[in-house]
């Protein structure tokens, strides 16, 4: 039987829109079940509440559980892995970190490409990180430290929380800036740099600010300056090391990430909650108690920052002549 041009033509439009109203309708529906949000850090840390602050928020606004799932190891590998590799659909996110922006080059070889293999969804938070040193160290400004690095080469050690972390490669980035030398002095995590360097065992460390307030409001640290571009809230008459070192700048990061080829209609949809979670006073003045400020942003200016990032540490590892071991 042969059709009439128009209801022919009416067919194949009608046929042709299908994927489209099936792929809104899976949006519409998103989520029928739990979502896993895969961190790369040990339960406790910032990563971790911020993973679960904003997983709350999302289980409560659409309904389904977001369940938090800490896979530490590899610097963050291990978990952008799992991500990578599961099914576009929406119910496996990955917690983005500056790790991921950074491990591109510390690494020779990944099995994944993370600009190519991630679909950035949304930024959650930033925070700086502060440059700290003891009480008993002779420099209180950035130029004094400066100064006094020069004068005594080979004598300022900088105690970092392991090969390519955010700690390393601020510290790094100050060298390379800066005009310094100072001694690497990698750790198994930012805690035990901490402990070293209210010890006197190593003069300074850049470490990111929710993590060192008790620190120095105990006065058994020294700030000298925080990373990011402004002055931190928390950390008021801090100045910023850009003050000093003209378009210094670095901070920790933290947003969502899902494997490539999810629907674009469930990353909007998840772009959206998670920005109204930033306007929320609640919880921003969680993420402000934290030294955070949040980081609201389109999927592809999140896209487009991470890129940045990526660009941006490349130059610095290369600099340091790092390798993750």
């Amino acid at each position: 039987m042969k059709l009439p041009r128009r209801q022919f033509l009416h067919l194949v439009a009608g046929a042709a829109a299908l994927p489209a109203v099936s792929r809104i309708a899976v949006a519409q529906s998103y989520p029928t079940r739990p979502v896993r949000l895969i961190v790369g850090f040990a339960p406790g840390g910032t990563t971790d509440i911020t993973a679960r602050l904003i997983g709350q928020w999302l289980s409560e606004r659409l309904g389904q559980q977001f369940l938090i799932e800490n896979r530490s190891g590899a610097g963050t590998n291990i978990a952008t892995e799992t991500v990578v590799h599961a099914p576009a659909d929406g119910y496996t996110l990955l917690l983005v970190t500056a790790s991921n922006a950074i491990n591109a080059t510390l690494y020779d070889k990944l099995g994944f490409n993370f600009i190519r293999d991630i679909a950035p969804v949304a930024g959650i938070i930033r925070y700086p990180l502060v440059m700290q040193v003891n009480p008993s160290f002779p420099a209180k400004t950035v130029p004094e430290f400066v100064s006094y690095v020069k004068s005594n080469p080979g004598k300022v050690s900088y105690g970092s929380g392991g090969i390519g972390t955010s700690i390393h490669v601020a510290s790094e980035l100050f060298k390379m800036m800066a005009g310094v030398d100072m001694i690497h002095v990698p750790y198994r995590g930012g805690a035990p740099a901490m402990t070293d360097l209210m010890g006197g065992q190593i003069q300074v460390v850049f470490n990111p600010v929710p993590e060192s307030m008790e620190h120095i409001k105990a006065g058994k640290l020294r700030p000298l300056a925080v990373t990011t571009a402004t002055r931190s809230e928390v950390l008021p008459d801090v100045p910023t090391v850009g003050e000093f070192v003209p378009d210094y700048e670095a901070s920790a990061l933290q947003g969502i990430g899902a494997p490539k080829g999810t629907p674009a209609e469930i990353v909007d949809k998840l772009n959206k909650e998670i920005n109204a979670a930033l306007v929320d006073p609640k919880l921003k003045a969680r993420f402000a108690n934290l030294g955070a400020t949040v980081f609201p942003s389109s999927s592809s200016d999140f896209a487009k920052f991470m890129a940045t990032e990526t660009e941006k540490w490349a130059k610095v590892i290369k600099f340091s002549g790092a390798k993750a071991d």
